[in-house]
């Protein structure tokens, strides 16, 4: 009788669906949630925070892997004259002291991987208003963490199990539901044949035709032409149309590689709807990597490249489709592009 509880139980976990799991981005007075669709979570504090930032990542799953992090720094470095930050944190102006054996400590980096550090750290800390330095303005507002936590359970489904933050419950590991398998999209052509010198200069001449027909309100002498192979019959065409103070906006076609050239538009849509509401994405600074394979783009909300949306897109052999998809909202001059935390990863 165990054995066939057992087996009925194993069905029921085999029963949970894999697909991919919606990815969600929500903020939370000062601390802002991102999930992707491998229910990968992390969170962070936002705003006026001087450079002193908590992060928070968690998995999906019955393991409890999770990272929290605590660094002074930020897209400027802190001076190289800045003291420790472990023996000068306060919370609400009493000193907070961190527990030696489970806590990685640096100068300005605090990092635990200890399940349970981290759940008795942030029992310690939710009810709070907020983590400072002594003798520093940097600050880490916990107004907004303890909703964080239980949108981390609540899109994890860790609600009223043993592993979860904010509403425990007596649902062993197991009954959380593990991460969705991880989509593949695989290269095609890999290793195109290079374009010849008479197929570059037929393509560079069409894509002026191209750039010269369409509507675009970039100045002539900034516009450019932009080709590559993509496949053994099929190269990328770009060209500038559109351009702001720190974006240009690109437009694309995939173009036969011999005459008479036979061009169909480039179209970017998203496997998932994003907080802007709209699927399809322009190709805004867009690039194209020869050694990935891969088109990105880079749309930033500011120059200095603090917030905004990174994609990257790999060729099936009919279209673009989603490799990685990155933003950040806040802009406080926190991290660049490259740390953006992610809302859709592929294999």
């Amino acid at each position: 009788m165990r054995y066939c509880v057992f087996i009925l139980s194993l069905c029921c976990v085999l029963r949970t669906p894999l697909v991919w799991a919606a990815p969600a981005q929500q903020s939370f007075s000062d601390w802002q949630v991102t999930c992707n669709n491998q229910n990968f979570c992390v969170a962070r504090n936002t705003g006026e925070h001087h450079g002193l930032v908590m992060t928070l990542s968690r998995s999906a799953g019955a393991k409890t892997d999770a990272t929290l992090r605590i660094d002074l720094g930020g897209l400027d470095s802190p001076s190289v004259k800045e003291p420790d930050i472990a023996p000068r944190l306060l919370l609400d102006n009493a000193p907070l002291k961190l527990e030696p054996l489970h806590w990685q400590v640096t100068a300005w980096h605090l990092m635990t991987d200890d399940a349970t550090t981290i759940t008795a750290f942030l029992k310690s800390i939710q009810e709070g208003k907020a983590l400072t330095l002594k003798g520093g303005i940097q600050i880490i507002s916990l107004d907004g963490l303890k909703a964080a936590l239980l949108f981390i359970d609540a899109q994890q489904k860790r609600v009223g199990s043993e592993t979860a933050w904010i509403k425990k419950g007596g649902e062993p590991p197991l009954s959380v539901p593990p991460a969705p398998a991880l989509k593949e999209v695989a290269v095609v052509n890999p290793t195109p044949t290079p374009l010849s010198h008479d197929e570059l200069n037929d393509l560079l001449d069409y894509g002026t035709w191209r750039m010269n027909n369409s509507q675009c309100s970039l100045d002539p002498n900034r516009r450019e032409v932009r080709v590559t192979a993509l496949t053994d019959d099929k190269a990328l065409l770009m060209i500038s149309c559109e351009a702001g103070a720190y974006n240009t906006v690109d437009l694309a076609w995939l173009v036969s590689r011999k005459k008479p050239f036979a061009a169909r538009s480039v179209r970017l849509r998203l496997p998932f709807t994003p907080s802007s509401d709209s699927s399809e994405m322009e190709l805004m600074n867009a690039s194209f990597d020869e050694k990935t394979r891969e088109l990105s783009t880079l749309a930033l909300g500011r120059g200095i490249a603090d917030c905004g949306i990174q994609t990257r897109w790999r060729f099936d052999g009919q279209r673009f489709r989603l490799v990685r998809y990155a933003e950040e909202p806040s802009c406080d001059n926190w991290h660049g592009p490259d740390a953006w935390p992610t809302l859709w990863i592929t294999r």
